[in-house]
């Protein structure tokens, strides 16, 4: 797409932000940065950090004994993890502990040099992660391929998965996870039935306890299933299994410190540099994975389903550079204390987010119960049978092999490099896995590059060439030998189904098309999907979007500036389908001028009948005033006209046949085709000051509206009609500020239809209408949205409306659209179809193509969504200056029962 952004260099009080100290907030922005203050405990907070708390503390003392380190290592990591991490970390809903990426590193270290020298060697990397946050390396671990990052932890949660059934058991585990492969049969041979049998018992209550249900099981899962099946297992083995290896804290007089490390120097900064990587990724990762779930929590639904979940204070975005070095810390102070190492934990975070957290507090108290744990409980943590804690850090190994990712890598034809570094880790180690993936992929990356395929087939008289792969040097020789192939002066398409193509394959295309064209010939460049790929006359739009046109023409070039010919330009591309056009991005250059531009994307660029552009790069000037229309409808003729000319032939053919009435506001911003992504033929639109339907016999004059509602109902059959309001909209700001002895102008003459708006917002009998998430910012707004409600109902009394509506073969909708943030919301289907109580606004995000009845509607007012009309008590909502209810006059109303 076209990188230019239009800059306002002037500086006036208009285009200047407010500075804090004159006290203007911005609407809908966040509020700025506490400094200072008190730390404060939210009551969300106290609950999730015990939810997070009764997780972390059998997961800590499973992934020690997974590691063959000391049990109160664990504990320590965790009350680390989430004190140091939690209060100095860029994360703050992040709860970082032992990791489960780290077991199969940690072990394999422990192994070798000793548990003393291993947590000098967490200190180490701990200091590497406070270098690298320092110098904002961050955000460069995430430019590592998804597949091998994933592929990593998945390789260790194999081997994990492997050491941990050994334990399962009752035996021990070998050094690496090809050996504890190897010998399974053997130690199901000697195995003895309690172990399995607890282990057995612990994997069924994990699986099963999310799942229980009806009321008794929304009770009980309340209790995270970890604390569930261990202290399940425990209980059971206590009775039954008397002599079964337990848990053995050993007293903290005995706990070991960190030592110097001793050993060859290159493998000690080989063993750091793994903690590093794998520490790192794993805490980068998290964070990233702890934005996505705070986000969908703040918009009112999880990450795991479709369902509304409660809405939620907003949380700050990740500082990744910040969560490194606070990760750093952690993990130095974790060393100093003779700790395991730390990183921020999927398992812990996504729980913290999903108990309710609001901030640090919830990450820090965990901490700080899991200290007093560690002093208080050794006794009843003795209890805890081993073979419980390694089956639950079992499960965890098996949940990261996710085939969620299997499934992403293998759609993105990455599935080799996945698992070549799964292979490579459970085989030689972390950090030859990560080298092996690495390797496979650039292999993988050159083989694509260097692999296009070309082929030429004659259909009825008109060649179609087909280019799959990418277009650069290598392809030059067979792409030149397949386009000599083609009859002079012959009609040609040609299909470019690839991402990248270089200067060298450019000149070629370019060379041979303009010969093609100068001999009479016709050549079409398309995409895979078939539609074509073409490129304005002129360079005149350089800095254009497809609705440019109509956009106070503000992509007129410059006076005196030149056309930058090497811009791309997006035109409107009807599909063949004869659907709706799509934007499309074409090189605007001639092939004198893409000799600075050595990468063009083959995609989209493309000419339609050669790269032919004006060469002189002579500059246009700006047309203004009166010239303004003759100018757009230039434009259109030389640039958007040769496009949808076959499907606007189409529709002249065959007529029109809209499935949707689109009722909404005259005003300049709302351009209905863009927010509705539609085209010629889909939409029968009808604009009015303030989206105002006249009830039907409301008052002579006004039957323009009720004329095209009976015409495309009973005529044109719509399927839908939608009502769509819009943010600042200066009707109701009329409406609101005129008073009964208004001036009898044909403008008040029209408002007048808006007035049952106004009385059903400042009506006891009504419902507000919300914006999900949110109140209305102003009374502005809300009488924007009740508006909306209060037109759906003049609507259906109109007689066809009403009667398609009996028959099911018509809905109702209604719309708002903020202006400000370009964002639409979409009323209850209850209230639109005139059924519904609560008549509330869900926002439509980018991830819902199908998004167009929103069932379920979860508000902070009324949870149930079972309230009447008249049971909003105390809820402040704004209501008109000067209403009866208000007084004081501040426009601030708080309803109360009616």
């Amino acid at each position: 797409m076209s990188a230019c952004v239009r800059i306002r260099h002037d500086h006036t009080a208009r285009s200047s932000p407010p500075s804090r100290a004159s006290g203007i907030k911005r609407p809908h922005s966040p509020p700025p940065p506490r400094r200072g203050g008190r730390f404060r405990i939210a009551g969300a907070d106290l609950s999730a950090s015990i939810t997070v708390f009764l997780i972390a503390v059998p997961m800590s003392l499973g992934l020690a004994v997974a590691m063959d380190a000391p049990l109160e290592a664990g504990l320590i990591s965790a009350a680390v993890g989430g004190i140091v991490a939690g209060l100095l970390g860029g994360t703050p809903l992040q709860v970082s502990g032992p990791s489960a990426g780290l077991t199969v590193v940690t072990a394999e270290l422990i192994q070798i040099y000793g548990w003393r020298t291993t947590c000098a060697i967490t200190i180490g990397a701990g200091l590497l992660q406070i270098l690298l946050g320092s110098l904002r390396a961050a955000r460069g671990a995430l430019a590592v391929s998804p597949a091998i990052v994933h592929g990593t932890l998945a390789g260790i949660g194999v081997a994990i998965a492997l050491a941990q059934l050994h334990i399962v058991l009752g035996g021990s585990p070998l050094s690496s996870a090809a050996a504890n492969a190897l010998a399974l049969p053997e130690q199901l041979g000697r195995s003895s039935p309690a172990a399995p049998l607890i282990g057995a018992l612990t994997i069924t209550v994990l699986v099963v306890w999310p799942r229980l249900p009806g009321r008794i099981g929304r009770a009980v899962r309340r209790l995270p299933a970890a604390l569930a099946s261990v202290a399940i297992a425990t209980a059971v083995a206590a009775v039954a299994a008397p002599g079964i290896a337990r848990v053995d804290l050993p007293s903290w007089r005995s706990h070991a410190l960190p030592e110097l490390p001793q050993g060859p120097v290159l493998a000690l900064a080989t063993a750091v540099f793994t903690v590093l990587l794998v520490a790192s990724l794993e805490s980068l990762l998290a964070a990233v994975a702890v934005d996505k779930l705070t986000a969908d929590r703040a918009g009112g639904r999880t990450a795991d389903s479709a369902t509304p979940a409660p809405a939620a204070p907003p949380v700050q975005r990740s500082d990744l550079d910040r969560e490194l070095r606070g990760q750093g810390i952690a993990n130095v102070l974790s060393g100093l204390l003779g700790g395991l190492p730390v990183s921020g934990g999927a398992v812990r975070s996504s729980a913290n987010v999903r108990a309710g957290a609001t901030g640090r507090a919830a990450t820090v108290l965990h901490g700080v119960w899991v200290l007093l744990a560690a002093g208080l409980l050794v006794t009843a943590l003795e209890w805890i049978p081993l073979a419980a804690l390694a089956a639950l850090v079992m499960v965890v190994g098996f949940q990261m092999v996710s085939f969620a990712h299997i499934r992403n890598v293998h759609r993105h034809r990455e599935f080799l490099v996945y698992g070549a570094t799964i292979t490579g880790v459970v085989l030689f180690g972390v950090l030859e896995g990560v080298a092996i993936g690495i390797a496979v992929a650039v292999a993988v990356a050159l083989h694509r590059l260097s692999r296009t395929r070309i082929t030429v087939t004659d259909q009825n008289g008109q060649h179609l060439v087909v280019v799959r792969g990418q277009l650069t040097f290598l392809a030059v020789p067979r792409l030149s030998r397949a386009l000599g192939q083609l009859p002079r002066g012959g009609d040609a398409v040609v299909e470019l189904d690839g991402f990248f193509m270089d200067h060298a394959a450019y000149e070629t295309i370019q060379h041979w098309s303009d010969a093609q064209t100068a001999q009479g010939g016709r050549v079409v460049f398309t995409g895979r999907s078939g539609g074509r790929i073409a490129e304005p006359a002129s360079a005149a739009h350089s800095c254009c979007r497809p609705w440019t046109p109509w956009r106070n023409h503000h992509c007129h070039d410059r006076p005196g500036r030149p056309v930058d010919t090497r811009r791309a330009a997006a035109t409107w591309v009807a599909s063949p389908s004869g659907e709706h056009p799509t934007a499309v991005q074409g090189p605007t250059g001639s092939g004198r001028a893409e000799a600075d531009a050595p990468g063009v994307n083959a995609a989209t660029a493309g000419p339609t009948g050669g790269f032919d552009t004006p060469g002189d790069g002579a500059a246009v000037p700006r047309r203004t005033g009166a010239h303004r229309l003759a100018s757009g409808l230039s434009s259109f003729q030389r640039n958007t006209a040769p496009l949808v000319r076959d499907e606007l032939a189409r529709l002249a053919r065959e007529g029109q046949r809209p499935s949707q009435l689109f009722i909404t506001c005259a005003d300049s911003r709302l351009v209905t085709s863009m927010i509705t992504a539609s085209g010629p033929g889909d939409l029968f639109t009808v604009r009015n000051v303030g989206n105002l339907v006249p009830p039907p016999g409301a008052e002579a004059g006004d039957d323009s509206v009720g004329a095209a509602i009976e015409y495309a109902v009973d005529v044109l059959k719509v399927e839908s009609i939608t009502v769509c309001g819009h943010s600042g909209c200066g009707a109701m700001q009329a409406l609101m500020s005129t008073g009964p002895d208004a001036p009898q102008t044909s403008l008040w003459r029209w408002l007048r239809h808006g007035l049952p708006s106004l009385e059903r917002m400042r009506s006891r009998h009504h419902a507000w209408a919300r914006i999900s998430g949110r109140l209305p910012a102003d009374e502005v707004e809300q009488l924007c949205l009740s508006n909306v409600v209060q037109q759906l109902d003049h609507l259906r009394a109109h007689g066809s409306v009403a009667r398609r509506l009996a028959e099911g073969a018509l809905q109702l909708h209604g719309m708002y659209f903020h202006v400000g943030e370009a964002q639409a919301y979409l009323l209850a289907e209850g209230a639109s179809a005139g059924s519904g109580i609560d008549e509330v606004f869900e926002r439509v995000g980018p991830g819902d193509p199908n998004h167009a009845h929103p069932y379920d509607i979860t508000d902070l007012s009324d949870p149930t969504g079972l309230s009447d009309p008249g049971d909003h008590a105390a809820v402040s909502a704004p209501a008109a200056a000067g209403d009866p209810a208000d007084p004081s006059g501040s426009g601030e109303l708080e309803r109360t029962s009616a």
